[in-house]
C-alpha cells in the first residue's frame, strides 16, 4: 500500500486593500503595505483642496506662539497649515502639537515639530478619536484662560474645542484646506471596476465617515453585501454598513495593524 500523503490546505485568495485617504497619504499607505506584503491600490474618496484663506493661516503661525495648543484633525491639516508657514518660523517652544491618530503624528514629525510637543492617544489604548485625544491633553495642564487653535479643513466634528471651551479654554479655528468629493484617476476607475466585479475579493478601507459616503456617487447601484469593509472608527464603521457593507471590521489606523488584521482574517478562514 502506498504512503498515505496529506492533501495541503486551500489556500484563500489574497484580498485587496482598497487606501480610500486622500492623497497624498493613499499612496503612502499603499507602499507600506505592499512593503508588508499585502495587495493594495489607492482610490481616493476624499478630495483635498487649498486653504479658502491662505493669508489666515500665515497669520494663525504669527500667533501660534500665544497659543497652548494647536490640535490638528487629520495628516492633511498639517501638510496644509505647514505648506503656508511663512518664512523663518519655526514651531514655537511651548506650544502642544495635538492629534488623534499616528498618520497626523508622524506628519507632524515630519514637518519638524519636537517629539516632545506632539500629543496623541498611546496606541495601547486602541482609540484614536477626540475623547482620547483629550484623557491625553486633560493630564498635561489645566485649560483655563488657554488658547488653543483646530486646525481643520471647512467644518468638522467640534466635540473636542466645546470640551476645551468647557474647561475654560479660548478656541479658535483654522480652515487649511477645503474638502472636496473625489475625481478618480484612471488607475481609481479601474479598481472601483474591479471592486465592484468581484466585492469579496477586496477589503475597502475607510479612514472617515465623509470619504465612505462620497462611493455611492462613484458606484450607484452596486451591491456590497459580498464586501469587507475596515474602519477606523465606531462612526466610520457606522457609514459602512449604512452603504451595504456585509463584513465591517475596526482595525487601528495603522498600515501595520491593517495588514496584520487581514493576515490573521485570512488565516482564520482557512478550511
Amino acid at each position: 500500500m502506498g504512503q498515505l500523503q496529506s492533501r495541503p490546505h486551500a489556500e484563500r485568495p489574497a484580498v485587496r486593500i482598497i487606501v480610500t485617504r486622500p492623497q497624498p497619504q493613499a499612496t503612502q499607505w499603499v507602499a507600506q503595505l505592499l512593503a508588508l506584503g499585502q495587495p493594495a491600490a489607492a482610490l481616493p474618496l476624499l478630495g483635498i483642496g487649498d486653504a479658502p484663506d491662505p493669508a489666515a493661516v500665515a497669520e494663525a503661525w504669527r500667533r501660534l506662539p500665544g497659543c497652548a495648543l494647536a490640535m490638528f484633525v487629520s495628516p492633511s491639516a498639517v501638510e496644509r497649515f505647514v505648506a503656508l508657514r511663512p518664512a523663518g518660523l519655526a514651531w514655537p517652544e511651548g506650544v502642544l502639537a495635538g492629534g488623534t491618530g499616528p498618520g497626523t503624528e508622524a506628519a507632524l514629525l515630519a514637518a519638524g515639530v519636537p517629539a516632545a510637543a506632539i500629543v496623541t492617544p498611546p496606541e495601547a489604548a486602541g482609540r484614536f478619536d477626540s475623547e482620547a485625544l483629550w484623557s491625553e491633553l486633560a493630564r498635561r495642564r489645566p485649560w483655563t484662560g488657554a488658547q488653543a487653535l483646530i486646525v481643520r479643513g471647512e467644518g468638522g466634528r467640534d466635540w473636542l474645542a466645546n470640551t476645551l471651551a468647557q474647561q475654560g479654554a479660548r478656541v479658535h479655528f483654522i480652515e487649511a484646506y477645503r474638502r472636496s468629493a473625489p475625481v478618480p484617476d484612471g488607475d481609481g476607475r479601474a479598481v472601483l471596476r474591479d471592486a465592484i466585479a468581484a466585492p469579496a475579493a477586496h477589503a475597502w478601507l475607510f479612514s472617515s465617515s465623509e470619504s465612505a459616503r462620497h462611493l455611492p456617487a462613484l458606484a450607484p447601484g452596486a451591491d456590497w453585501s459580498a464586501g469587507w469593509a475596515l474602519a477606523t472608527h465606531d462612526r466610520i464603521a457606522e457609514a459602512a454598513r449604512d452603504l451595504g457593507f456585509g463584513r465591517v471590521e475596526r482595525v487601528a489606523p495603522s498600515p501595520a495593524a491593517v495588514a496584520a488584521h487581514i493576515t490573521r482574517a485570512l488565516q482564520s478562514a482557512r478550511p
